[in-house]
């Protein structure tokens, strides 16, 4: 659909961006006209729609609806500023630098902060590990420590289950004279192969579902956050844990399976 034609008086108003949860609340499209007031209500100002953008993601704002418009800097200060206060009296909380290379943000900070006294700059990196996102950083080492050993002391039942189940098997082997040694290093090859296939079992399904995550609930809370990010670094830890985990317990299975004496093993 076309967008609507524009005056020549709207055109001389101020552009304003406008956040989409706003948009989509009060039903307002790019080029109309609005309203925008400071937090008291006074002082409202006309201006034009530019864009509808979306806001950047902020786990500390996870389910709040974003009520926000973005302003140039010169019509913020002219709305918000008093009208009693002297020009270049303005304070500013803090700024945001985008840098043309990435890598040089540290050499930045620190360049700053010699520079300017009582000024503390520092890469969003530095920002987002400390404060609440390392508590969330070490609560989720936590729960995944847990689930790891608890996982392990399930796969181990589960291992002894399955060789108990083979016990006449080895105990055939063992009677036709194969060292115990090679039969536990079979075994530990079986066991390589499928905690090998179950890794990528388990990668195909948290892949597969890793969208449908984000989509849940992006929806359920409105917003463009990702939940689940499967990336090549997580991955190989998944994997690294996973297949000496599956060996590790196929060998410990095994090894208690062939301590035994080999006509009990053949019920004999």
């Amino acid at each position: 659909m076309a967008a609507p034609a524009v005056t020549a008086q709207e055109a001389s108003l101020p552009t304003v961006l406008v956040s989409r949860q706003v948009a989509e609340e009060l039903r307002i499209t790019e080029g109309a006209v609005v309203q925008v007031a400071p937090p008291e209500g006074s002082r409202a100002r006309q201006f034009r729609v530019a864009a509808i953008y979306e806001p950047t993601p902020d786990p500390a704002r996870l389910g709040a609806t974003i009520r926000e418009v973005r302003l140039h800097l010169p019509d913020l200060l002219d709305l918000t500023r008093d009208p009693k206060a002297f020009l270049g009296t303005d304070r500013v909380e803090a700024v945001n630098i985008a840098l043309v290379d990435a890598g040089d943000a540290r050499a930045f900070a620190r360049d700053v902060n010699a520079r300017l006294p009582g000024v503390l700059a520092r890469t969003t990196v530095d920002a987002a590990g400390g404060g609440p996102f390392r508590v969330l950083e070490r609560f989720h080492l936590a729960i995944a420590l847990v689930t790891i050993i608890a996982a392990t002391v399930f796969l181990l039942a589960l291992t002894i289950m399955l060789v108990d189940e083979r016990r006449e098997t080895v105990g055939v082997l063992r009677l036709i004279g194969l060292p115990t040694s090679r039969i536990l290093a079979q075994l530990a090859v079986e066991g390589l192969f499928v905690a090998g296939a179950g890794a990528v079992v388990g990668l195909a399904m948290a892949a597969g579902s890793e969208q449908l995550i984000n989509r849940f609930f992006q929806w359920r809370y409105d917003t463009a956050l990702v939940f689940v990010h499967i990336t090549p670094k997580v991955a190989l830890q998944c994997v690294a844990i996973a297949v000496p985990l599956g060996v590790a317990a196929t060998v410990v299975a095994s090894w208690a399976l062939l301590r035994r004496n080999a006509l009990k093993l053949v019920r004999r």
